[in-house]
């Protein structure tokens, strides 16, 4: 028992001191676990900036997902505007076709409703105005489409951008009571 004690006290004497970093590093030591703790600290911090990058890029991706999805929209908008318009502008050139052909064909007629007394003459001058006030109608009906087409701007709904107004409106009736008028001309002659 004296042996093992006197080998004690000559190994603790002749052992060297522990060295400081050694003593930082060794399992349950105070210093190994503010290591841990700052290395915690950094993984944590670059795992938040990792995270936070991924969020603003879906975030932009997102943005630019929706700034597609309106152009598309207003794309199509404009596409079926301009449908719209090219319809109307359809039916109003068929409009001012009638008129002139309606026109050129009471001209046939004229020598035979010019001979005639006052009445018939009047009703084909009558009906003649009507038919060139409704080609002047389509005209001034297909400006209007044009002009409505040509501003294309996000405030036009399709109802009320190609409409061609009153006179779009009025000059199908006016060849209609312009052909009615040469047609009550030529019954009366």
């Amino acid at each position: 028992m004296l042996i093992g004690a006197s080998d004690i006290a000559r190994g603790s004497r002749s052992r060297p001191a522990p060295d400081p970093e050694t003593q930082q590093l060794a399992p349950g030591s105070r210093a190994l676990g503010h290591l841990e703790t700052r290395l915690a600290g950094v993984v944590v911090a670059a795992l938040k900036e990792a995270f936070d990058r991924d969020t603003r890029r879906l975030e932009l991706e997102r943005e630019q997902v929706e700034a597609e999805r309106m152009r598309a929209e207003r794309a199509l908008r404009l596409e079926l505007l301009r449908q719209a318009g090219e319809r109307e502008i359809g039916r109003l050139r068929l409009v001012a076709g009638v008129a002139v052909v309606s026109w050129l064909g009471t001209l046939f007629f004229a020598t035979r409703l010019v001979s005639g007394g006052t009445g018939p003459k009047a009703a084909v001058a009558g009906g003649w105005l009507l038919l060139i006030g409704a080609l002047a109608a389509a005209f001034v009906a297909q400006t209007r489409v044009v002009q409505a087409l040509d501003r294309g701007d996000d405030a036009m709904t399709q109802s009320g951008a190609v409409a061609s107004g009153l006179p779009g409106t009025l000059a199908p009736w006016l060849v209609v009571a312009g052909l009615a008028a040469i047609g009550f001309a030529i019954l009366i002659v």
